[in-house]
């Protein structure tokens, strides 16, 4: 885990709430960074989610954004865009930016996690009950 971190960009949680609700661009919307939640469904559930997130759990992660893959989704197709992922606390989101810087992707992950993320001000949205 040492080696993952002391070799991948790590971002402060401040940072992307900091450039939320700019009114060039629209409400939760960070530019030029797409935010993929590696979180497991049921953390998404009960502890919600960065509004405008793209929901990967980590074990899917190298098969979706691999273009190869018969499981790629379109969404990673967007070479504009920086690939921001996050965990809970920083632990997965920090293995899996390693993996992808590897494969070649510009990556880099919420240092601390989504844990800090409504703690210091950023919106939080939740699924729709049913």
């Amino acid at each position: 885990m040492a080696d993952a971190r002391a070799r991948i960009e790590e971002i402060e949680t401040s940072d992307p709430i900091g450039m939320l609700d700019d009114p060039n661009i629209g409400p939760n919307v960070v530019p030029d960074i797409m935010i993929v939640d590696t979180r497991d469904v049921r953390e998404r559930q009960r502890s919600g989610h960065i509004p405008g997130s793209f929901h990967a759990p980590r074990g899917m992660i190298e098969f979706w954004v691999d273009p190869d893959s018969p499981y790629f989704k379109d969404i990673f197709a967007q070479e504009d865009k920086k690939l921001v992922f996050h965990c809970a606390s920083g632990w997965r989101s920090a293995i899996t930016t390693a993996t992808l810087q590897d494969m070649g992707f510009d990556a880099a992950h919420l240092r601390e996690g989504f844990s800090t993320w409504e703690k210091q001000g950023g919106p939080v949205g939740y699924p729709e009950k049913k």
